[in-house]
């Protein structure tokens, strides 16, 4: 009972996460942060020898470049043609017009810290697992076609190789995997684009522009005949996110209050929930969107943990895979299941599941005299808790959370062969 309270006394609210750290509201533009270091050691006798494991990209540029860049800087240089700036708003317009041009034809490209993330993670899993990447082992690479993804696994491959010449590798990056690696159909689209319009009401409910319309702007007829407030904001707002993806002084936050930050972030948490978690409003499937990976996963593991050799897999994509996997496989609170939105923040926390350069990784350990094999699972490097029984904890028998897995991906194939209308969207499913 005081273990509980002291952990009730001592546990952070959102917001107070948020106040002390104002660059948590990027969520996914949220540059990785540097992990505990704290790693349970393994029962006597176990020593790792594969590491599994799915990446997004390291940091980048907005996507983009019309909506995310250009257009908020012509609205204000339009504004400032007409003299409708006020000092505050051309200072905006100064920060914004020189992100647009750094940004200029690098729309989505990884940046020098998306390097140096992948490079770190590369260092700390030479580190931590030295019986896996201190010897002559073979590394299975894969990427999405995408170039920022392509230049993470490029990054983390090179900095492991430097640190080991003996490690080989086997890069691949081909549309022949994207039914894994980055996998897509109509079902999961159209019951996204169904519950942000369901939840749309709820998430304007925490966008007020008001204020920093009137710090930008001289007259609020010309705003009202001339700007969309909350679009304006929504675009500074993303692009005051995602400068901690650059080596730059230049910031937007100080132009925002943190309340008005706070609430910007809890609309876009709970569009990211409502998108990609088991969220009651698709019946908890939206994270099967990950299926295919996730049994991708399982079957790479069977084959290389036949192999006497310590071994890896790597994979990068994107956020919008490794989140869903993530609620799929139910690390921590990734698998929280509410229709209470409005607090979804007390729970859900969406800085703390994907920032950039976020990566699951399944570490297997074995024994010399047992035939057992253990598994730990990490999200951003950091050992997550599974519905699976232990008496070990971080640590799971390998054929308990392979049997859980396996299980639940069977339920969706069940459910698949019932339902000729999602079978007709989701199409053939490999495995």
């Amino acid at each position: 009972m005081l273990f509980c309270i002291t952990l009730s006394i001592h546990a952070q609210t959102a917001q107070e996460e948020i106040f002390e750290n104002i660059n948590l509201v990027g969520a996914n533009y949220y540059a990785y942060p540097t992990p505990s270091g704290k790693h349970t050691a393994p029962p006597k006798g176990y020593a790792p020898f594969y590491l599994s494991h799915y990446a997004r990209h390291g940091s980048r540029f907005l996507i983009n470049g019309e909506k995310d860049y250009n257009e908020p800087v012509r609205m204000l240089k339009a504004a400032e043609k007409a003299d409708a700036l006020t000092d505050t708003g051309k200072q905006i317009l100064m920060i914004t017009d020189s992100m647009a041009n750094m940004a200029k034809k690098r729309y989505g490209e990884l940046t020098p810290l998306g390097v140096r993330q992948h490079q770190g993670i590369a260092e700390r899993m030479y580190q931590d697992y030295p019986q896996i990447f201190r010897k002559k082992t073979d590394i299975d690479a894969r990427s999405t076609v995408v170039i920022r993804c392509i230049l993470s696994m490029t990054s983390q491959c090179l900095q492991l190789k430097e640190l080991n010449p003996r490690l080989t590798f086997n890069y691949d990056a081909s549309a022949h995997d994207m039914y894994y690696m980055n996998y897509s159909d109509d079902f999961f689209s159209q019951e996204r684009i169904k519950n942000d319009k369901a939840t749309k009401e709820l998430q304007r409910k925490f966008v007020h522009p008001e204020r920093l319309m009137e710090t930008m702007f001289k007259d609020m007829n010309y705003v009202k005949e001339h700007i969309d407030s909350e679009s304006m904001m929504l675009a500074l707002f993303d692009m005051a996110r995602n400068m901690q993806s650059h080596d730059t002084d230049l910031e937007l936050f100080s132009y925002f209050t943190k309340q008005e930050c706070y609430d910007l972030w809890k609309a876009d948490n709970i569009r990211w929930y409502v998108r990609s978690a088991a969220t009651p409003l698709s019946e908890g499937k939206l994270p099967f969107v990950e299926a295919n990976l996730l049994e991708n996963i399982l079957n790479t593991a069977d084959t290389c943990l036949t192999k006497k050799e310590s071994s890896a897999t790597l994979r990068f994509g994107h956020e919008s895979c490794l989140l869903p996997l993530a609620c799929l496989m139910e690390l921590g609170d990734c698998g929280y299941q509410t229709t209470d939105l409005e607090n979804l923040h007390r729970v859900w926390r969406a800085y703390k599941f994907f920032p950039m350069a976020s990566n699951i990784q399944l570490v297997f350990y074995r024994h010399k005299k047992k035939s057992d094999i253990l598994v730990k699972i990490l999200l951003n490097e950091e050992e997550q808790t599974i519905p699976v029984k232990s008496d070990i904890a971080p640590f799971y028998r390998w054929k308990d959370v392979k049997e859980y897995y396996r299980a639940k991906l069977d339920s969706w194939i069940k459910e698949l062969s019932v339902d000729e209308e999602m079978v007709a969207s989701v199409g053939v499913r490999v495995f």
